[in-house]
């Protein structure tokens, strides 16, 4: 959305639970995502269809665990998360939610969707006494990892691979 001075506006999308009547809209936005991946990295992400399959969707449903923005009826943008309880060895227990994926439809990005989304999650997080939030985010998506950061997201760990192997 453009305001009258051609700046970049909220728009006024709802954050509520998704429901079975989302799931192609839901793999829509997942399949635009999964695209970037497989541009960014075809060295490990496959195109496969569906990304989402529908079993593991409803799964999710089940424990209440994929919120969607909705503009006027259209879901244009998603969030699927996990509670993790972590224990054990040299660690404190505790139990965060972990965001699983988070999408918002190309057409909407840059219009705070993805920061209502997480305001919301945020809230629930608050709410449910949650010990923190974690997620994972590819090191190529720059627009990601910028909104994460001003949420005050830090680096826990990097990831680090090997490329030069080869297979005798």
């Amino acid at each position: 959305m453009m305001d009258e001075k051609g700046k970049k506006s909220e728009n006024t999308a709802t954050i509520r639970l998704a429901t079975e009547q989302d799931y192609d809209a839901v793999e829509r936005i997942m399949k635009q995502v999964h695209r970037m991946h497989v541009c960014w990295r075809p060295d490990i992400y496959v195109d496969m269809d569906p990304i989402l399959p529908c079993d593991r969707y409803l799964a999710h449903l089940a424990e209440e665990q994929v919120l969607v923005a909705d503009l006027e009826g259209e879901v244009v943008g998603l969030l699927i998360y996990l509670v993790r309880h972590i224990s054990g060895g040299p660690v404190k227990e505790r139990d965060v939610l972990f965001v699983d994926s988070m999408a918002v439809e190309e057409r909407y990005r840059g219009q705070g969707i993805g920061r209502r989304l997480f305001d919301t999650l945020l809230e629930l997080c608050r709410e449910r006494g949650y010990d923190g939030l974690e997620l994972q985010v590819n090191a190529r998506n720059a627009g990601a990892r910028a909104m994460y950061e001003k949420y005050g997201f830090t680096e826990k760990s990097v990831n680090m691979e090997f490329l030069k192997l080869s297979v005798k």
